[in-house]
């Protein structure tokens, strides 16, 4: 038998073992240690020291952007034409840059072209009528005055003849006198015919020329809708489509859909004087007055923001969306800045400026609380807190001024609402 050989394993177990041995005694060690830094770190967040620094006091508002300078393009109202919509067969893209008298829009014009065509046919017709009509009528006339002088002439003849009565015989007496009788009677028909003959020519021709007019007055119109299938633009700026409903969607117009009349669906805007306009509440009306400035910022653009002024307030106030009590007034902001990305009705918030104080002291909002109608902070005085009243001047959202109370350098609770010994506690 040859000599036994060691066991190589046992100084892997026995590291293990003294390995697992000392991690056993350093868990409670290292959790002590952290329990207790634990008091100090919260005491430190729970308190905060009073500084000397400026304070900004802003109001956040609201809007809409929208152009201050704009031509909005309606689909055309025809006159004196029944259409139900008109088809775009030439249409300015979206974000073009136009000049005065620039093609915005074109609409099919075949049917208004048509429709002219018809008119001016009527139109014609019509006159033509009217002139023969006319032409008739003078005619007539020059007959019926050829009839009366013959009939004039017949009566003198016969009175002539009348004169002769007492050299004649009874008969022939008789007959002069008929003829007299029949001469006056023809002369009398005559005229009170030629008058009636007359009186009908112009009526019949003064319908003639009504029908005229208003043939001539439907073919302006024919031709005054041909006329606005083209719209052009008045003024220098930037063309933006409007959403409108289509077919049963919501959407902007293309070339080859219809438009009903009315309809405003594009607009050429000057995106050199923009405006905002916001809905302000009658418990910030009292803060602020034309002329302040502001800082717009776009939602849709985190990171563009421009100065505006308050331009106008409105003077009279609307009924709240949630309350009959409470009213809400309009202002307006001017753009003072340009952005190629600045277009009308996107959403903007307005950082209105209300103040700036400087070298104040300034301590958390949250700190301060409020008792019998005074304000306090819990001042911290060796190793608890007292209770210190003050005076608070200006605030915004986070920070208000300290006018009276504190000094620069002390240190107070973070929170008024806390247990007093809280932040002493271990």
């Amino acid at each position: 038998m040859g000599p036994k050989t060691p066991h190589r394993g046992k100084p892997k177990t026995f590291l293990l073992r003294s390995a697992s041995l000392l991690l056993l005694v350093a868990i409670p060690f290292l959790f002590l240690h952290f329990r207790q830094g634990r008091p100090s770190a919260d005491r430190a967040e729970s308190t905060v020291r009073v500084e000397r620094k400026s304070l900004s006091e802003t109001l956040r508002l609201n809007g809409t952007t929208q152009a201050s300078r704009s031509f909005v393009v309606l689909a055309p109202r025809l006159e004196g034409a029944q259409v139900g919509s008109m088809v775009i067969t030439k249409l300015a893209p979206a974000g073009t840059h136009v000049t005065k008298d620039d093609l915005l829009v074109e609409f099919d014009p075949q049917a208004q072209t048509k429709d002219y065509l018809d008119k001016k046919s009527t139109y014609d017709t019509l006159v033509s009528q009217v002139a023969q009509k006319q032409t008739d009528e003078d005619i007539a006339r020059a007959k019926d005055d050829t009839a009366m002088k013959q009939a004039e002439d017949e009566l003198k003849r016969a009175q002539l003849e009348i004169q002769r009565n007492e050299v004649v015989s009874r008969i022939d007496a008789e007959k002069n006198q008929e003829a007299v009788d029949e001469g006056q009677a023809t002369l009398k028909q005559l005229m009170e015919t030629y008058q009636l003959k007359r009186a009908a020519a112009v009526a019949a021709i003064k319908i003639l020329e009504i029908q005229r007019d208003r043939a001539k007055e439907a073919m302006r119109y024919a031709l005054t809708n041909a006329a606005k299938m083209t719209v052009h633009s008045p003024m220098a700026g930037v063309v933006v489509y409007n959403t409108i409903w289509l077919g049963g969607r919501m959407g902007t117009v293309q070339q080859g859909d219809q438009v009903r009349p009315g309809v405003p669906f594009l607009q050429v805007v000057d995106p050199s004087r923009m405006e905002v306009r916001v809905e302000l509440n009658q418990v910030d009306l009292l803060k602020i007055h034309p002329g302040q400035r502001a800082q717009m910022h776009l939602d849709a653009y985190p990171g563009m923001t421009l100065p505006a002024v308050l331009d106008e307030l409105s003077p009279l106030g609307h009924t709240g969306q949630f309350t009959e009590m409470v009213r809400s007034f309009t202002a307006r902001f001017l753009v003072q800045g340009n952005d190629p990305r600045l277009l009308p009705d996107l959403s903007a918030a307005m950082d209105l400026d209300l103040g700036t104080e400087t070298n104040v002291l300034v301590v958390p909002y949250q700190s301060i609380g409020a008792e019998s109608g005074h304000s306090f902070v819990w001042l911290k005085n060796g190793s608890g807190f007292e209770k210190r009243t003050v005076k608070i001047g200006r605030r915004n959202d986070l920070n208000a001024v300290v006018e009276s109370g504190l000094a620069e350098g002390d240190v107070i609770r973070r929170d008024a609402g806390e247990d007093a010994g809280a932040a002493e506690r271990p």
